[in-house]
């Protein structure tokens, strides 16, 4: 099944094991926590959706991040 290209939101293509960067503060459901603008994701996994990846903090693990939010480090 080959994925289409997940780009960020600079157009940048995102492979898995990418890093990136969060670009506006994003309030977390269910984790009580907001990512502030500039934490670092590091080994992003891709998703079937081109729009979302997968990845996780040293606090909040299984975090699933719209694309438009995030820039390649």
């Amino acid at each position: 099944m080959p994925l289409d290209d997940v780009k960020d939101s600079n157009g940048n293509i995102l492979k898995d094991g990418d890093s990136v960067h969060v670009i506006k503060d994003l309030k977390v459901k269910g984790a009580g926590e907001t990512l502030k603008r500039g934490t670092l994701i590091k080994n992003i996994r891709l998703t079937g959706n081109p729009g979302e990846i997968e990845g996780r903090t040293a606090t909040i693990k299984g975090l699933v991040l719209k694309t438009e939010f995030l820039k390649k480090a």
